[in-house]
């Protein structure tokens, strides 16, 4: 899969959010995207799976040459598009099993076995180091913030062979120092072995230094205001987001 961003602006509330953005992320290659709060980063993950809240003016999204502004979020990720959000919200009433057992029924559009599903879940959980009582509650119901990210990279583990390109938004946020290598280390495994695209949107260098992206963008005031390799990363770690204030 490829993804490609094109001039893209996008408005929330008559007030413009992004301004121009162009990214374009070929199969299998790992991005960053760094910047400050408020930047525009979440929206762009957002936009990129079609939340309504934000308006397009101006710009497209295309996969593999073809513009998917018009499909719904659940056509998008049956095209191989997973989102890990910032903030996952608990949903009381859904059981966390049968969540992961529909949502892969319905991208992979073929049955899975319960005891094949269960298997991968249970191996995937020893990676997470999560506890076995949590596949039991509704989903992310009374779940600490570490549970809750470890949660959705659970999701993703169980979705692999049908995600192409994972957006992962802040999967660092909330961690402790054991939890976020943890995590680091299951994303590395996860696109490794299924040579996964991932475009990773954090704050810090922290969750980056055991991961090897290949492509570092920063963003600021709604723009990519600079671009390149791991020098990105070290340059945000000396002189932080105002080195880049006048890019």
């Amino acid at each position: 899969m490829t993804l490609e961003i094109i001039d893209l602006h996008v408005e929330a509330a008559d007030k413009e959010i992004i301004k121009g953005v162009n990214l374009k992320i070929n199969g299998g290659e790992f991005h960053v995207v760094m910047g400050p709060n408020g930047s525009g980063k979440t929206t762009l993950a957002k936009v990129i799976m079609g939340y309504p809240k934000y308006r397009i003016t101006k710009g497209d999204i295309q996969v593999d040459g073809k513009s998917i502004l018009q499909m719904s979020t659940d056509k998008r990720a049956k095209l191989g598009l997973f989102i890990l959000f910032q903030n996952p919200i608990e949903i009381d009433g859904v059981n966390f099993i049968n969540f992961l057992r529909n949502a892969r029924t319905a991208l992979a559009e073929e049955q899975t076995s319960v005891k094949q599903l269960m298997d991968d879940i249970k191996s995937n959980m020893k990676e997470l180091k999560m506890s076995d009582e949590i596949i039991n509650r509704s989903l992310n119901q009374g779940f600490s913030g570490g549970e809750k990210k470890k949660s959705e990279i659970l999701q993703l583990s169980v979705l692999k062979d049908v995600v192409k390109l994972a957006i992962l938004d802040e999967p660092d946020s909330g961690l402790d120092v054991d939890a976020l290598r943890i995590v680091a280390e299951s994303i590395n495994r996860i696109a490794a072995q299924n040579k996964m695209g991932i475009l990773l949107i954090t704050h810090y260098k922290r969750i980056l230094d055991t991961m090897n992206p290949q492509f570092v963008h920063v963003m600021m005031n709604g723009k990519i205001v600079a671009e390149g390799g791991n020098e990105i990363i070290d340059r945000v770690e000396k002189g932080g987001y105002d080195s880049f204030s006048n890019a």
